[in-house]
């Protein structure tokens, strides 16, 4: 069975991780019975070693990664290809590791459009 992980950044204010729980949600409500785990490199909780035990406990033999990141930033380069490859060694499952997700054609295209959106919205 694949799991999706999610994995963005952290920070201090919790506000931050809203737009992550957001997409969570939505991706929840799409396809209630994919077991899925938001998790975070720094500063917020889960870390992605408690949010990969949660998925191999639901019985994931393969497992999605997808970095929150809008561009393959040094975390994404250097900081995440070791954590996955301790979760490799740790659980022996299948875990691919996805591109950043704002390198992704759709988000892309998604960003383009929604920027171009403020120039028709009626000023304040």
């Amino acid at each position: 069975m694949d799991g999706l992980l999610l994995f963005a950044h952290g920070a201090r204010d919790p506000a931050w991780a809203r737009p992550f729980e957001a997409i969570a949600a939505r991706i929840r409500a799409a396809r209630p019975a994919l077991p899925l785990a938001l998790a975070y490199l720094e500063l917020m909780q889960p870390d992605i070693e408690s949010a990969a035990a949660q998925l191999v406990e639901a019985g994931c033999s393969r497992i999605h990664i997808v970095p929150m990141f809008l561009g393959a930033s040094g975390h994404v380069r250097r900081d995440v290809p070791p954590l996955v490859e301790r979760l490799r060694a740790r659980h022996g499952l299948e875990w691919q590791l996805h591109p950043a997700i704002g390198e992704q054609a759709a988000v892309i295209q998604a960003m383009a459009d929604t920027s171009l959106q403020f120039l028709s919205m009626p000023h304040a």
